[in-house]
């Protein structure tokens, strides 16, 4: 139910002004990188706890812990964020290529064109002298043209996904998140845990658990403030499906322990 409050119907009124309907309009559709942000800290943390559980659930050195999952931190970073700018770069390219082909086959065949804009509008409902005059303003004008193809014969989004940004996205998020579940194993490494008066931290590896089960539920939860989803649900969602994961890299590493005696 939307707020009857003053302020906020003011606040609606005031970013529905004409004028600010124009420079929305005008500026485009902003490009959002929650998707590679989720994505990246989402698999930061379950691919860096899962070397921890499987480590542990192995009975190895608290060094190793800490060198593999540096290892996979780095190295699963960086391949997840040059995967997830490759992907969006070749989306991309492949956008560019199709605008291409259809101004082509507008140029070349502009009738058979034109009749594909019209059984589109057709199917929307429009009919009769406001169908041929919708189909004359869009075809008026090249660009125009061609970018109702690419959204509705394509299912395109014109919306330029920046590579980079999302590659960057992605990496920042792994290493952020990623590095939780070292954190008690690091803190017990360097001694700075001895800031608290403690020499070491006791059972790191429920710690480890604990602090990246957090992380867990805050991306879920950050994820379902962005999309209009219930934040307990959201975070839960994520919380099983990383713990899930979890328990099975730490009962692998049980079953396999014997191997490496």
């Amino acid at each position: 139910m939307a707020s009857t409050r003053p302020e906020s119907r003011e606040a609606y009124q005031h970013q529905h002004d004409p004028e600010k309907i124009a420079a929305r309009l005008e500026s485009g559709p902003e490009s959002v990188y929650l998707k590679d942000f989720v994505y990246g800290a989402i698999d930061g943390a379950v691919t860096t706890f899962a070397v921890v559980a499987g480590v542990a659930g192995a009975g190895l050195a608290p060094g190793i812990i800490i060198i593999l999952g540096f290892a996979n931190l780095l190295a699963d970073g960086f391949s997840m964020a040059v995967s997830n700018f490759l992907g969006t770069r070749a989306e991309s390219q492949y956008r560019d290529q199709a605008r291409r082909r259809e101004l082509d086959e507008v140029h070349k065949w502009p009738e058979g064109e034109r009749e594909e804009v019209k059984q589109i509008y057709a199917r929307k409902g429009f009919e009769g002298e406001l169908l041929e005059q919708v189909v004359n303003v869009l075809t008026s004008d090249k660009d125009r043209w061609v970018d109702v193809m690419l959204q509705e014969e394509h299912g395109m989004s014109l919306t330029d996904h920046h590579a980079g940004r999302a590659g960057l996205a992605t990496f920042a998020a792994f290493l952020l998140v990623g590095l939780i579940p070292l954190l008690p194993y690091l803190l017990n490494w360097t001694g700075l845990v001895s800031w608290t008066g403690a020499t070491q931290i006791a059972a790191p590896f429920l710690w480890s658990a604990i602090m990246t089960s957090v992380a867990f539920f805050w991306v879920g939860a950050l994820k379902g403030r962005f999309v209009n989803q219930s934040w307990l649900l959201s975070g839960g969602e994520t919380l099983g499906i990383g713990g899930a994961a979890a328990a099975m890299a730490y009962g692998v590493g049980v079953l396999l322990k014997d191997l490496v005696g």
